[in-house]
């Protein structure tokens, strides 16, 4: 059961309360794999992504992580092939290490359990470059003057604020095209990714938009997973709609559904999300599950086919609005796993919030269809308890004292935030590291942000 969940609001925290904390037997085999795929893809990603050494990652990446694992992580020893870009993290001596290789495209893919690290073939092409520096947002140049100071920026990495025990990494703020704001904590800085966990989610939810904007996708529409194409499947009338709400009907093992498997286990998206059975009629329930998106994802596999897809975040989405310094990661089908598995920097995720406060308009080019912005901030169906309301791959604040009704964001687990409100103009990124149950509170935090912005 899921014990750290900062992606989520009070009373869905409260369903997913563990029952029991670490168990007091030794880890079985498939713990014991699993933690080493997850030591293997954080290390993997921690530094041929984000450039960070070892003992950074062990104090951020791989602290404070799910009980089940956070015993057995440490005693386990990261190989980085630095030559043929992969980390092996050995658990086993029945076993191959867990393998997890880097490519320049999308990042790291963790290999399946017992793949043979000899058999796997090195990307050995440098990183992709970044493009000549143009002023923000469109590049990362800015203007040589001090930022004014707000109060509760600074009180963001305080560790008491706004949650005790929380870790604040980053915290961008933008007034319009502005950038207003920017603070890190050591170690980061405004070229240091790191995993966005869900807020992946609702980048997922802008790439259907773009597929829709472009006529390969129909939200009202059936979701196209070739997995239910036989007439007698009741999945197939989800639809594109109710996987974006979160309301598929489909079962999950946990609330959250946190697909290890998918996730540090190195099974496929298409060969282990489509399995999973109804147990309520669509759009009558509302469950967050990474399933729905990972659904939604492998929908527009099957909409724009094999060649659009391989690069399609990239191409679709991340150069055309500046997000150089993002990786959207896939598993070892070439599946998006963009439920969480990008890794990108606070600047970026002020690109990506921008893009909604201008109503899905770039540079004067529209990317979303008209209307996109409002629909993923509308409520429909079925909505969570507690005090979060929730859109179409974003969360509402609608409830939130202090934070005008209109305002919305994607939500991430250790506390990754991107907040639009759009009747202030204003955008604010918090990136974190929160370990454990230590929970960020995003809604006091963007009321003190606005109340300081003149």
């Amino acid at each position: 059961m899921i014990t750290r969940i900062s992606v989520w609001p009070t009373a869905l925290i409260a369903l997913a309360s563990p029952v029991a904390a670490q168990q007091a037997t030794a880890p079985s085999l498939h713990d014991q794999a699993i933690a080493a795929g997850y030591k293997a893809a954080m290390t993997c990603s921690g530094v041929f992504i984000a450039e960070r050494t070892e003992p950074q990652i062990a104090a951020d990446e791989l602290s404070g992580i799910y009980p089940e694992y956070a015993a057995i992580v440490p005693k386990l020893t990261a190989t980085i092939d630095r030559v043929q870009h992969r980390v092996t993290v050995g658990y086993s001596a029945g076993l191959p290490p867990r393998v997890s290789t880097w490519s320049a495209d999308t990042g790291c893919t963790t290999l399946p359990i017992g793949t043979d690290p000899a058999g796997v073939k090195a990307d050995s092409r440098p990183p992709r470059s970044v493009a000549a520096a143009k002023p923000f947002p469109l590049g990362d140049a800015l203007p040589k003057i001090a930022y004014p100071p707000l109060e509760p920026v600074a009180k963001a990495f305080d560790a008491a604020t706004y949650g005790k025990g929380t870790k604040t990494i980053g915290v961008v703020v933008l007034s319009g095209n502005r950038l207003i704001a920017e603070q890190y904590a050591a170690g980061f800085g405004p070229f240091v990714a790191n995993r966005t966990w869900s807020v992946a989610k609702s980048i997922t939810g802008t790439l259907v938009g773009i597929a829709v904007k472009n006529g390969a996708l129909t939200v009202a529409a059936p979701a196209p997973i070739a997995a239910w194409a036989n007439p007698l499947d009741p999945r197939r009338s989800i639809t594109l709609d109710n996987l974006l709400h979160m309301t598929s009907g489909l079962y999950s093992d946990t609330p959250g559904n946190r697909t290890d498997a998918v996730y540090f286990g190195g099974t496929a998206v298409d060969e282990n999300v489509v399995q999973w059975p109804l147990d309520a009629r669509p759009g009558t329930r509302f469950r967050y599950a990474n399933n729905d998106i990972l659904l939604a994802m492998l929908s527009i596999r099957a909409a724009i086919g094999e060649e659009r897809y391989r690069f399609y975040p990239r191409e679709a989405l991340f150069d055309r609005i500046g997000m150089d310094h993002t990786i959207a990661e896939t598993d070892w089908h070439g599946n998006y796993i963009s439920s969480s598995q990008v890794w990108t920097t606070a600047r970026d995720l002020a690109r990506f919030g921008l893009l909604y406060l201008n109503n899905g308009i770039w540079n004067g080019e529209r990317l979303l269809p008209e209307g996109w912005t409002r629909y993923v901030a509308t409520p429909s169906g079925p909505q969570p308890p507690g005090e979060f309301g929730y859109g179409a791959t974003f969360w509402l604040l609608d409830k939130s004292p202090g934070v005008p009704g209109d305002a919305y964001g994607a939500f991430g687990n250790r506390g990754q935030y991107v907040i639009i409100v759009p009747s202030r103009q204003i955008v604010v990124v918090r990136r974190g590291e929160d370990p454990g149950s230590a929970r960020f509170d995003i809604a006091k935090f963007t009321a003190d942000v606005l109340a300081a912005v003149k």
